[in-house]
């Protein structure tokens, strides 16, 4: 069943997000991911803070998306992202039913 890295980020340090935005995509495809969303425009419909910034990556099944994140070189650049921003980030399996 497919699985999705879901994340919501702050950033407070600009120029270091960005070294670790620029080697997130060759390793998410590495690992099978694909990103559906990267950022972008984000409205609040519900709750009490909205997003900054927000990222969905799909994987295959949960087992794909834990190899991506536990991964060495994941965790090489996820300091980055932990350097620059403050992120909300869950892993959620489910399946979109197609209409």
């Amino acid at each position: 069943m497919p699985a999705y890295v879901i994340a919501e980020v702050d950033i407070h340090d600009p120029e270091t997000y960005a070294r670790y935005r620029a080697r997130t995509p060759e390793l998410v495809a590495r690992h099978g991911g694909r990103f559906l969303v990267r950022g972008g425009a984000a409205e609040l419909l519900e709750g009490e803070v909205p997003p900054r910034r927000v990222v969905v990556i799909a994987f295959d099944d949960m087992e794909a998306a834990r190899r991506f994140y536990h991964s060495p070189e994941y965790r090489e650049i996820a300091a980055l992202r932990q350097e620059a921003a403050r992120t909300r980030m869950i892993l959620v399996e489910g399946v979109a039913e197609e209409s």
